[in-house]
């Protein structure tokens, strides 16, 4: 699994106009799932997320993680992720998970944060999507299991 996780103060996803996702303080992730990855890659994932320390302490060091600062999280499901650019101009998607197995990956993610008590907000799977962020620092940091 791959996670792009970007530090905000505000981000939304909105499907044909209407927001599905919205938070304020807290995490933007966006998530691919490629065809090795399974339940063990999406713990291992979710448990490493919430627990980054990347939120300013009292100092302003990055020091707090979003569990430590009550921080809100929205997660969408993002297949380019996985795009492979190294032959010609258009990127192939070959090495994303087919659909069934990517919406579990990702259902069971969002699962895995919901029972940490963190109510994530979400995109909607195999759909259009216009996300909007406010990154705060700005603070990017990705994420890849297989690293």
């Amino acid at each position: 699994m791959k996670a792009v996780i970007q530090r905000t103060d505000y981000a939304k996803v909105e499907v044909e106009n209407n927001i599905t996702g919205q938070i304020k303080k807290g995490l933007l992730v966006l998530l691919g799932v490629t065809h090795e990855d399974s339940e063990k890659e999406a713990d291992y994932l979710a448990d490493k997320i919430i627990n980054l320390r990347i939120f300013p302490d009292s100092e302003d060091k990055m020091n707090l993680s979003l569990l430590d600062i009550k921080g809100e999280i929205l997660v969408v499901s993002q297949f380019t992720l996985y795009a492979d650019t190294k032959k010609g101009r258009r990127p192939s998607f070959i090495k994303a998970a087919k659909p069934e197995k990517a919406n579990y990956l990702y259902e069971y993610f969002v699962k895995i944060l919901n029972e940490k008590g963190l109510e994530p907000k979400t995109g909607k799977f195999q759909e259009m999507m216009n996300v909007s962020l406010l990154n705060s620092g700005p603070v990017t940091i990705i994420i890849d299991t297989n690293e």
